[in-house]
């Protein structure tokens, strides 16, 4: 009876140290998210939005700057998202067990943990300086595929591993092949997964600032023209107005934070709402 008593109080007492640790990142998150919420959503309007920077960006609007995010984040999509499902496919699906494939696997999740500035300088020395595409939508877009891919590919790896393999063994037993079982089958069952992951990676690309300092933005310019132009983009944005010697207006500082917080915080509530929604549709 002593053994079960202590048993019961190790885990009421690991309930109450884990629910304190999830209280306070909770509060921790809300704290920041609503204290930039009360100081920026006062600068939202619509010139705000869609104006140009003016006098070194420390007045205007911040059009250049979303445009510019929203193609870094639209060229990352288009690189990261086939060759990442792809990979997570063939690694949950295909890849023979053995060595070579664990070590892929661990280089994969070491992949996730490399610092972004590491992708930065990696992305200086190959796609700006060897592959010669300089500081370019295409360079930056190229740089934060990389860093989005470990996300990618992991994500689909573990939504394909989360399907019951009685489906698998179903589709087989009624004669059709191991490609078509994976692609008529499993794929279209792990889908919410991996489209949340790949949303979550996206969002996660959308707010760096160090993959894209020494590939993509510049200080103040036009909206692109070409994948080869440089771009300004919303998080270097708001590092350059918080560390310049002339310091903006607060209302411009504070409005470029809002918006950036606001609209990746958006799409991953959205993201894991959708994902939800989907998975109760599911019998098993």
């Amino acid at each position: 009876m002593n053994r079960v008593k202590r048993a019961r109080l190790a885990e009421a007492v690991a309930r109450l140290v884990t629910g304190a640790c999830a209280a306070v990142t909770i509060a921790a998150v809300l704290g920041i998210v609503g204290y930039v919420f009360v100081r920026g959503v006062g600068s939202m309007s619509f010139e705000f939005i869609t104006d140009m920077p003016r006098k070194g960006m420390t007045e205007g609007g911040v059009w250049p700057a979303i445009m510019g995010t929203f193609a870094l984040v639209v060229g990352t999509a288009l690189l990261a998202c086939p060759i990442g499902v792809g990979a997570g496919v063939y690694l949950a699906e295909f890849a023979p067990k053995g060595a070579p494939t664990r070590i892929v696997r661990i280089a994969i999740g070491s992949m996730a943990g490399v610092p972004s500035i590491v992708y930065g300088l990696f992305g200086l020395a190959l796609f700006v300086i060897a592959m010669k595409l300089g500081v370019s939508l295409a360079a930056g877009a190229l740089t934060l595929a990389c860093l989005t891919l470990p996300v990618v590919i992991t994500a689909t790896k573990e939504a394909l591993q989360r399907i019951p393999q009685d489906l698998r063994h179903a589709s087989l037993a009624l004669g059709e092949t191991r490609l078509r079982t994976v692609t008529r089958v499993v794929l279209p069952a792990a889908a919410p997964g991996i489209v949340t992951g790949s949303i979550l990676g996206l969002a996660r690309a959308a707010g760096e600032t160090a993959p894209i300092i020494f590939t993509a933005v510049i200080f103040a310019g036009p909206v692109p023209q070409s994948a080869l132009d440089p771009v300004m983009a919303l998080p270097y944005h708001l590092y350059i107005m918080a560390t310049q010697a002339v310091k903006p207006a607060p209302s411009v500082v504070w409005g470029t934070a809002f918006l950036l917080v606001f609209s990746i915080t958006t799409v991953n509530i959205a993201a894991a709402a959708w994902r939800s929604a989907q998975r109760r549709k599911v019998a098993w």
